[in-house]
């Protein structure tokens, strides 16, 4: 067993040999168990961001940690010239709790968004290749997800970007409508804007973007990384409008925190992904495909869904009732358990005193502060977090 490390020698590793990409804060988190963590020094937090929207059932989750640790004494890994149990057995789970589609299998949420791209400008004819996404949206670090992302600061340092995407103000079908030409290939939509500031895009413009997208032969694609895998209270968000789209996307609650992404598409719409169009090397291997399963088994056997739509509208009223008494909050919004929380004032402050007061969220667009906690997280744990975030509002200038 490793030697265990101060905080202080820990942070000194990463300044020697860790590339600094990242803004971290002097935390080291080395236990973990349902909504709480706790660091090298013994201090605990309650974890009401889930490891920015990850561990779908709370850290270490006993069936979880089984599955993985069954596995892992059975078959880590085959590269997919073969064929192996749990990734047909995870397909069609997630085939048969969405749109009965065929799935590909990668290991993260950017990787899933370049598949979905590549995927819908090899089902429409040659001379199609433009996507188009909206403002403030978010799709992951890749060049292509960049490209896709319509957010000039994650742009800086990197262009020229991949040609054919255009950007377009969300829930605006008219804008949309005057956008698309005959080289327009398909269209990229979160159901919710998660990095975005949690902006929900209406039924009314989902269905518009389908209607559009059977109109003029298009391929509609929607980002659920974020909003997938139970976070909004169903399996998938499209599951709230009813608009189902040719390729959605997924990671993050996907693994339970075992890297892993997919897209699941429609299957005449997959069929354009023939050999040697698309791979990923360690996509959809047994050990990660194996603790997937016991996700969505998870969810499925324990009702979290149920769970999920209760305890998230009681987070809603006890914000909104916070909200009426404290002028910081400008608004809350969100659906289940993606809960946005806008303020009237800069929201760094506010994240750092929830910090030192022992709780974990997150701060996004200046001004939004996120709640976005495990799938299994209580109302007595949502209540703590709320009293701690008052207290942090009330202490904050």
């Amino acid at each position: 067993m490793a030697d265990v490390l101060s905080t202080k020698e820990t942070l000194d590793l990463f300044d020697r040999y860790v590339v600094a990409n990242y803004g971290r804060l002097p935390v080291v988190i080395v236990r973990g168990e349902g909504s709480r963590v706790w660091d090298a020094d013994g201090k605990e937090y309650l974890d009401l961001f889930a490891g920015w929207a990850v561990t779908a059932l709370g850290h270490c989750h006993p069936r979880l940690v089984a599955a993985i640790r069954e596995q892992a004494g059975q078959l880590i890994y085959m590269a997919n010239h073969m064929y192996t149990q749990p990734q047909g057995r995870l397909a069609q789970l997630l085939s048969e709790q969405s749109f009965g589609g065929k799935c590909f299998f990668c290991n993260s949420g950017a990787e899933a968004i370049e598949a979905a791209i590549k995927l819908a400008r090899l089902h429409t004819p040659r001379e199609k290749y433009k996507v188009l996404t909206f403002e403030d949206s978010f799709h992951g670090r890749t060049f292509g997800a960049i490209s896709a992302t319509a957010q000039s600061k994650y742009h800086q340092g990197f262009q020229p970007l991949l040609a054919g995407f255009e950007y377009l103000p969300l829930n605006d079908l008219d804008a949309v409508y005057g956008a698309v030409d005959d080289e327009t290939c398909g269209i990229l939509v979160e159901p919710i804007q998660g990095e975005g500031g949690v902006n929900v895009c209406t039924d009314e413009f989902l269905q518009g973007l389908r209607n559009l997208c059977d109109e003029r032969g298009m391929v509609l694609m929607f980002d659920e990384v974020q909003t997938g895998v139970g976070r909004t209270g169903k399996m998938f968000a499209y599951q709230h409008s009813g608009v189902v789209p040719d390729i959605m996307t997924l990671a993050k609650h996907l693994g339970g925190g075992v890297p892993i992404g997919a897209i699941v598409a429609k299957p005449e719409v997959a069929a354009s992904m023939k050999p040697g169009t698309h791979a990923s090397t360690f996509g959809g291997n047994a050990l990660t495909a194996a603790a997937a399963c016991a996700v969505l088994e998870t969810i499925l056997d324990e009702k979290l869904l149920d769970h999920v739509n209760e305890v998230g509208a009681f987070a809603m009223g006890r914000l909104r009732e916070l909200q009426q008494k404290q002028p910081k909050i400008k608004q809350v919004r969100g659906i289940g358990l993606m809960i946005g929380i806008e303020l009237a004032v800069g929201g760094a402050a506010v994240f750092k005193k929830c910090l030192e007061k022992g709780m974990l969220t997150n701060c996004t667009h200046d001004t939004v502060l996120r709640f976005m906690p495990s799938l299994t997280v209580t109302r007595e744990e949502v209540e703590q977090g709320i009293a701690i975030l008052a207290e942090a509002l009330e202490e904050t200038e």
